[in-house]
């Protein structure tokens, strides 16, 4: 064992060291770029000065490569090639793609074309819109009663987070098949009825929806609580008890102090539901894009991947707005309490 020791410490010191220091020499020495302690020289005529601010950044910089490096072939490059693909019918021709251009041939058939895609984005764009604050305004109400002096914080920290474990494909799609994701007695209450039955089919679809599928809407709380009860237990309790003092009510307390100071959070909520809800597996328009690029959806219609593609990129930009709706009327709230 001592021999095996000393035999690796001879090849770091005689061995490693040397090599590393003459390809950092190499590197940092040449007629490209030519570095001492406070200067860095490029092509011998461009001088930058070393700083620790510099210094800090560059090795910052390196940690992150590798992850900036990742991202930029295996996530950025693929969404802007779907972009490129949009313009194009796509056909499979052995291993190679075989490229027609179409222009905006694709964007106009999905919104002229298709009889089915603008319904099923519409429909979910509304669902969407009616289940993003009842996720909010329910994380925001467990938030507030875990962040209490109760007894087993952390348990029921870890059962409102459970869903998001175990809610991947396949799990969620057989609960959903069981009903484990709905309540049953909903049915039995006649107001719900007269309320669809009086507001028209354009919004009675997704209230609709919102009413079986309840629990699975508030599946996706679980992110929002944590995000939320880390918000709630950075707001100072001196303020709560200034308040107090000052004759406020637990009411006004929560409108002036703890809204406001979570705001931030919010919109990081708002922005987090939109996004884990719209690429939710199981989700309409993802089913329909889904089934469109495998040629199940319908046979009189452009299929393949261009086309899908195009209403992939369609259904990108409506939830960008959507996002943008939400956080401008948190914004708005703001400026206008100001």
């Amino acid at each position: 064992m001592k021999n095996l020791l000393a035999t690796i410490g001879r090849f770091y010191y005689q061995t490693y060291l040397p090599f590393k220091d003459k390809v950092i020499y190499r590197l940092t020495h040449n007629r490209l770029l030519r570095s001492t302690h406070t200067d860095l020289v490029i092509f011998g005529k461009i001088n930058v000065a070393i700083t620790n601010r510099r210094r800090e950044s560059v090795v910052g910089l390196a940690f992150i490569l590798l992850w900036i490096i990742g991202y930029l072939v295996f996530a950025l490059y693929p969404v802007f090639y779907t972009l490129y693909l949009s313009f194009f019918n796509v056909f499979l021709d052995g291993r190679a793609l075989r490229l027609e251009f179409v222009g905006i041939g694709n964007y106009q058939a999905a919104f002229l074309q298709d009889p089915y895609f603008v319904d099923v984005l519409v429909n979910y764009t509304l669902e969407l819109i009616l289940n993003v604050p009842v996720t909010i305004v329910f994380a925001l109400i467990i938030a507030m009663l875990i962040n209490q002096n109760v007894r087993g914080r952390g348990v029921w920290r870890t059962i409102f987070f459970l869903p998001v474990i175990i809610s991947s494909g396949p799990v969620i799609a057989e609960l959903m098949n069981q009903g484990a994701t709905t309540l049953p007695s909903i049915a039995n209450y006649t107001f719900i009825d007269m309320i669809l039955n009086n507001i028209g089919t354009f919004l009675s679809n997704p209230l609709q929806a919102l009413f079986e599928q309840i629990l699975l809407v508030l599946w996706f709380a679980g992110i929002q609580i944590l995000i939320l009860l880390a918000g709630l237990q950075k707001i100072d309790k001196s303020i709560y008890e200034a308040a107090q003092i000052d004759g406020a009510s637990p009411w006004e307390s929560f409108w002036k102090i703890t809204l406001p100071s979570i705001m931030p959070l919010i919109a990081v909520s708002i922005i987090y539901t939109v996004v884990s809800m719209s690429v939710f597996s199981l989700n309409a328009v993802v089913v329909y894009i889904r089934h469109t690029m495998y040629g199940l959806a319908t046979s009189d219609l452009t299929t393949g991947y261009g086309y899908s593609a195009t209403m992939a990129w369609i259904y990108f930009l409506v939830m960008a707005i959507i996002i943008g709706i939400f956080i401008g009327i948190i914004s708005l709230r703001g400026r206008l309490k100001q």
